[in-house]
């Protein structure tokens, strides 16, 4: 995905973005280790995965208006040499013996607030980088750098730094995000120019508003965004019981689950890498409503069976489809909004999906306590087909050539 043809600057991008967000795995996996040494108190524990996702929920949409408004590319590089700095406190801190939840607290909420206004500024990079025709392609390798960094490589290189020691992981961290900046910095000036001065609370909430007003109308991305929260849904509503689901349904062994993560995330993958080919073979309308009908199938199946080679293939098929629905939507994205909403309109899509995420995970618990662990699963299903559906009636009308 990162073929010459796409040029320089995009490998760059590239890079950047994967040592990013393999500096986010990282550290994703190592605050909760590091609050586990500080406290035994589970609600503490869990409280580093609360300060560092409540950023989106808090200031993401605001997050939108803001890269909408100021140069993203210096706005990145800002928000990167500022995250650096509060890793190497944290780092100072731990060396000195003299960190505490606290500051624990402190730097996952304040780099969680990095992180919200980082993957809404790389949403907007990419477009000027690259030709239009180009843009599913290029946003395949970008979603695969992420999925890598954040799910696949990150967490496990996060635990095993911070055994070997606890500043580590935050080193590490702190030393990819710096690379990351100056890859940023050296993209070339082809971004419009923007303000650089302070803009006032009351300029930032009426351009948040007007972006929302713009986005109710366009009756194709708000369908687009609509369908890419249910689709999150379904998905957060089983998969943080599936640990359970691997011991109790299909009665395996503890080692066994981290193994089928991996399948799953082999196949987000492979839907990355294919999602552009995919495209351009069969067109945007084919391809957003197979991912919702194989992402209904795969939860089917998942529902259904007791054995793990089946399970494993319908793992498969759900991260595939995700793999693919994350580039074929962004890149369509990207076409249908005007440059100047595109902070906006990306970060109100992904605010909306980062906020069903909780609300499916405690639906989906309530709702395996009732019914069983494959009904948050079965739940989805009925639910996919109807999204699939409305896909496709949706976009069916101008769908634009593979």
């Amino acid at each position: 995905m990162t073929s010459t043809s796409l040029g320089p600057a995009y490998r760059r991008l590239w890079l950047a973005t994967a040592l990013s967000n393999l500096g986010d795995g990282i550290r994703m996996a190592a605050l909760p280790l590091l609050a586990a040494v500080m406290s035994s108190d589970p609600v503490v524990v869990a409280g580093v995965a609360v300060a560092g996702q409540s950023p989106w929920l808090m200031f993401g949409l605001f997050a939108g208006t803001i890269v909408d408004r100021y140069d993203q590319r210096r706005l990145t590089v800002l928000v990167d040499v500022t995250r650096v700095l509060l890793l190497l406190v944290l780092v100072i801190a731990l060396a000195f013996g003299v960190a505490n939840i606290a500051v624990v607290y402190a730097v996952a909420f304040a780099c969680g607030v990095g992180e919200t206004l980082r993957d809404t500024a790389t949403a907007t990079l990419l477009p000027p980088l690259v030709s239009d025709a180009d843009l599913d392609r290029a946003n395949g390798g970008l979603v695969n750098a992420e999925v890598a960094g954040n799910e696949l490589v990150g967490p496990p290189l996060g635990g095993y730094l911070f055994g070997v020691a606890l500043v580590l992981p935050f080193a590490v961290n702190g030393s990819t995000l710096a690379l990351a900046a100056a890859l940023i910095f050296s993209l070339p000036n082809v971004f419009a120019q923007k303000a650089t001065s302070f803009t006032s609370k009351r300029q930032i909430l009426t351009d948040t508003r007007a972006g929302l007003r713009w986005l109710a109308r366009h009756r194709r991305l708000r369908t687009l965004v609509v369908l890419g929260a249910l689709f999150a849904l379904t998905d957060s509503a089983w998969f943080p019981i599936f640990v359970l689901y691997v011991d109790q349904t299909l009665g395996l062994p503890a080692w066994a689950y981290g193994g089928l993560l991996g399948v799953g995330a082999v196949g987000g993958l492979a839907g990355g890498y294919l999602a552009a080919r995919l495209t351009r073979s069969i067109g945007s309308t084919a391809v957003l409503t197979g991912c919702l009908t194989c992402a209904a199938v795969g939860q089917l199946t998942l529902g259904l069976t007791t054995s793990a080679f089946v399970a494993a293939a319908g793992l498969v098929m759900t991260s595939g489809a995700f793999g693919v629905w994350a580039v074929a939507a962004r890149t369509l994205r990207q076409r249908l909004t005007p440059p100047e909403l595109l902070g906006r309109i990306s970060s109100a899509s992904m605010t909306i999906v980062m906020g069903v995420a909780p609300l499916g995970a405690l639906g989906g618990g309530f709702i395996a306590a009732g019914w069983g662990l494959t009904a948050p699963i079965l739940v989805g299903v009925p639910v996919l087909t109807v999204c699939a559906l409305v896909c496709y009636l949706t976009f069916r009308e101008r769908d634009e050539p593979g």
